[in-house]
């Protein structure tokens, strides 16, 4: 029996998002303009909630497509969250930080979530970015099949500046194209890299001067292969050198610097 994909109930205006769906496509927009499109907890379960929609939609999207309103793709994750006042209904990373290890990845495995399911459903998954992509947000467009970006963008792994970790399955797709002692050290100081460097590394498409018209193109083509090839394809590719252990690794790491930065702010 086929399921259409629906989006009704889910909770995206209020937290900083635009979706659309039709029978080829779905458009997540981050629209925060006002914060550069800083992420809170609550959009991460948001975008995890469109994933199991999407999973469990037949016959599914070719493609979804990740953009943005404002000057930036996404500034990373909501600053408030350092703050002791916090995001209203969240935790503070100190309150978290006061957790046992299994509330703790709990949390983090929850915000993962956000971000896995780009690569293991059916459709393509494609990041438009613009301006900077910083933090949670260049792990968002890391989370994506491809990335096509203007060539003045911006990306930076910013974790380390705040004494964490990336934990939002950034490590792998950065080890995998940049190599390690590239992604160690773009990671460790959370310097700028550019459209074309991302590109030389394997992680981009060549920059686009109109990244999204670049990118409404890509999704015409998939739509027009016949069904079922493109997703045997992604998943055949997705696997060569998978690592599921990644993202367990990534949150037990980040649970001891949560607590290390706690101590430190207390």
């Amino acid at each position: 029996m086929d399921v259409p994909l629906a989006l009704d109930g889910i909770d995206a205006e209020s937290v900083g998002l635009l979706v659309r769906a039709d029978d080829h496509r779905v458009d997540i927009r981050l629209n925060r303009p006002d914060v550069r499109n800083a992420q809170t907890p609550a959009l991460w379960r948001s975008l995890a909630e469109i994933g199991r929609r999407v999973k469990n939609a037949d016959p599914g999207p070719s493609a979804i497509v990740i953009s943005a309103e404002g000057l930036s793709f996404s500034a990373g994750l909501d600053r408030r969250m350092f703050t002791p006042e916090g995001v209203p209904g969240e935790p503070t990373f100190v309150e978290l930080a006061a957790h046992g290890d299994e509330a703790l990845d709990e949390f983090i495995e929850s915000a993962q979530a956000g971000f896995s399911w780009l690569r293991v459903v059916d459709p393509v998954s494609i990041a438009v970015v613009h301006g900077h992509a910083v933090g949670a947000g260049f792990q968002l467009a890391l989370a994506c099949d491809v990335i096509i970006a203007h060539p003045d963008s911006v990306f930076s792994m910013r974790e380390t500046s705040w004494g964490l970790v990336p934990d939002l399955g950034g490590t792998m797709p950065m080890v995998r194209g940049a190599g390690y002692g590239p992604a160690l050290e773009a990671c460790a100081t959370g310097r700028d890299i550019s459209a074309s460097e991302l590109h030389s590394w394997g992680l981009a498409l060549q920059p686009q001067e109109d990244p999204q018209a670049a990118a409404d193109d890509l999704v015409g083509k998939l739509a027009a292969t016949p069904p079922g090839a493109v997703p045997a394809l992604k998943h055949l590719l997705g696997r060569i050198d998978d690592h599921p252990g990644q993202y367990r690794r990534e949150r037990e790491a980040q649970r001891e610097r949560l607590r290390a930065m706690a101590r430190l702010m207390a």
